[in-house]
């Protein structure tokens, strides 16, 4: 943190005063960005009717926003270390409002996949800047782990919440409206910011290297996209060259980064165990479960037949027990310890993965709000406790860039999880035998199946739905296994990699 920013007296610094209302100005931009990212899903069958996209522009629809903010999230969080945190959240905040009306009234799809690509890019400016100053507005290391806790539970609670939200507005409202939610929400995020948030910067920040930031971009859109390509349509020349293309970029970001003075990111944090084993543990988490997650929705529609604000509610017990371990996640690691809370949580997640591996087409609410439960729960220890162990690992005025670090951690994982999870999923799927007539768009998805039962006689349609239901759940089964294993992977990881690491006690005088 810049020095003169700081107040005359450690005590001053240590507790400074509106800390907790700053924090929910925090928290706000987080749990938007976080119910945005979650609430488009429902709303692609909307935007299909009305804006007739092709099934790449639908793709792009989905996709361009995560491309976009996992390509720029290091970019901007070194930047927000340079010209300020609160100043690049408060531009960031306003952008996200003002580009969140184009996307609600886009005509056609073109004009759609540019404003989610826009959204990314305002998107990209706030969760690295939301971590970066709770590492400088408390300074007790115990407060912190708090602070952190809330602010992870605000991100489970929006992912929950999103397509609560959603279903409640695509019942009654057009598609559009989900992305208008996020104005006043942006609104009352500036005008209480302006007033409540302490400005914070590196006080010796050196340059914003821009071939860094187009290296940085090239790079992680690249291996993200060819990794979602090539499970999705194998691999194709022109996904071979993307992958290549953005491995080379990322190469040369590493290289660049090394052998500047002052880089965007200091890839000798990586040196850090306790660092690189916190990143490795929320890469390997959520690639475990953000694939799965992504389809249980649709098992909750289209296999059980619930309504899309059903199925929202049905999704709320992972938020519940991820915001209960967030707020009390810091005090455990302490008690225990910090790698005992990590493994714990993302085995107890591993084996509520290995749960739903028995679901079937009729299996009761019971068993599966009860393995969500489980899932928020240890994702909720999990990811508080290694976000408070990345804050700590880095001095105060590279936390931007090091928050941003952890962020495309999380955002590679969910495309790698998607991509991968997704083509287990879709290639047993693929593989059902239909009653005769079955259009081959029934082989695409299950959605597509839906709509061709529904122009099909009833006892072609009925036979059609079981099998293409009875297949989509055995795709799901063996996807939450691999999941499983790989969440059981990752709490091995992290018993290794965490050893001897601890939250901080002492209390920081800046």
């Amino acid at each position: 943190m810049n020095r003169t920013l700081q107040p005359a007296h450690p005590a001053e610094a240590v507790k400074r005063p509106g800390r907790w209302l700053a924090l929910s100005v925090l928290v706000l931009a987080v749990l938007l960005v976080a119910v945005d990212a979650t609430v488009l899903g429902l709303a692609a069958p909307y935007i299909s009717e009305d804006l007739a996209p092709s099934g790449t522009q639908l793709l792009w629809i989905g996709d361009v926003y995560s491309f976009v903010i996992a390509g720029l999230l290091v970019s901007m969080g070194s930047l927000g270390d340079r010209v300020g945190r609160k100043r690049i959240l408060l531009v960031g905040a306003t952008a996200f409002g003002a580009v969140s009306v184009l996307n609600a009234y886009a005509h056609t799809p073109e004009v759609l996949i540019v404003a989610r690509a826009l959204l990314g890019v305002a998107g990209a400016t706030l969760m690295p800047a939301t971590l970066a100053l709770i590492r400088n507005l408390f300074h007790d290391p115990r407060e912190r782990s708090l602070a952190v806790g809330i602010w992870g539970a605000a991100a489970s609670a929006g992912a929950a919440v999103g397509p609560v939200v959603g279903g409640f507005l695509l019942e009654h409202f057009w598609w559009g409206s989900v992305f208008l939610i996020n104005l006043p929400v942006m609104a009352v995020l500036v005008v209480v910011g302006v007033r409540l948030l302490p400005e914070s910067r590196n006080p010796d920040p050196g340059p914003w290297d821009l071939p860094s930031v187009v290296l940085s971009l090239v790079g992680m859109v690249g291996v993200v996209y060819a990794v979602k390509e090539a499970a999705a349509h194998g691999f194709a020349p022109a996904t071979l060259a993307a992958g290549l293309l953005g491995a080379a970029a990322l190469y040369g970001f590493v290289r660049r980064q090394l052998a500047m003075p002052v880089p965007l990111i200091d890839m000798r944090l990586f040196r850090n165990r306790g660092f690189s084993g916190a990143v490795l543990a929320d890469l390997l988490t959520i690639l475990g479960l953000s694939g799965l997650v992504f389809f249980l929705s649709q098992y909750l529609q289209l296999v059980q037949g619930r309504r899309p604000f059903e199925a929202g509610l049905a999704e709320l017990p992972a938020a519940v027990g991820a915001v209960a371990a967030g707020l009390i996640a810091g005090r455990a690691a302490r008690r225990f310890s910090v790698r005992a809370v990590v493994s714990g949580g993302l085995a107890a997640v591993g084996l509520a993965l290995a749960v739903l591996t028995v679901v079937g087409q009729h299996t009761g609410y019971p068993l599966i709000g009860a393995a969500l439960l489980v899932v928020g729960l240890g994702a909720g220890f999990a990811f508080t406790v290694t976000a408070d162990v990345i804050l700590s690992s880095v001095p105060g005025e590279q936390a931007g860039a090091a928050s941003a670090v952890s962020e495309t951690a999380y955002e590679l994982g969910a495309a790698l999880g998607i991509a991968v999870l997704g083509s287990i999923v879709t290639g047993v799927y693929r593989g059902f035998t239909g009653p005769a007539g079955t259009p081959d768009a029934a082989h695409e998805s299950l959605g597509g199946a839906v709509e061709a039962a529904a122009g099909l006689p009833a006892p072609t349609a009925g036979a059609l739905l079981d099998s293409a239901r009875q297949a989509f759940v055995d795709g799901l089964a063996l996807a939450a296994g691999v999941g499983a294993a790989v969440l059981l992977a990752a709490a091995a990881a992290s018993w290794y990699l965490l050893r001897g690491q601890r939250l901080e006690d002492g209390v920081e005088h800046p």
